[in-house]
């Protein structure tokens, strides 16, 4: 086992990738969280004396954050967004409106831009190419923003 003085250097690589994956609850992006495990890898190959300067150390460093970075962020990334399934279509927002049923509270005319519809339990701007009377049940078609399209 290493005396203390040459396991300080061990203990600075893991006490910063300990921040490091820290700070990434603070910086949104899951990026951080990759430099600190590569930090946590040097910090293994400086406990086990097998990178003895600061230039293999950071190059070390460098090279596994990146590796990591690039080969597991979108994966990683996915998963923190609720993405669980192989078969899910990542490019498809979980939250999306489309082909919901929503109620009318207001007459929602064409040309206009004053309708309201209820979705979700929540009073939303409405539009349509169709009328339709309040009370009357629509499917949403798209959403711009906080206006919902709607059809019959």
């Amino acid at each position: 086992m290493l005396g203390f003085s040459q396991s300080l250097p061990a203990i600075m690589w893991f006490v910063a990738g300990l921040v490091l994956i820290l700070m990434e609850f603070a910086v949104p992006g899951v990026i951080l969280v990759f430099f600190g495990i590569g930090a946590w890898v040097v910090t293994v190959f400086v406990y086990f004396d097998l990178l003895t300067t600061l230039t293999s150390q950071l190059l070390v460093f460098s090279v596994a954050s990146l590796v990591l970075l690039i080969g597991l962020r979108k994966w990683v990334r996915d998963k923190f967004y609720g993405h669980i399934t192989g078969t899910q279509d990542l490019s498809r927002n979980l939250d999306d409106f489309v082909g919901h049923k929503v109620v009318a509270l207001t007459d929602v005319t064409p040309g206009r831009s004053d309708g309201r519809v209820e979705f979700k339990g929540s009073d939303w701007q409405a539009v349509s190419d169709q009328q339709i009377k309040k009370g009357e049940t629509a499917t949403i078609v798209r959403n711009d923003g906080l206006t919902l399209i709607i059809e019959k």
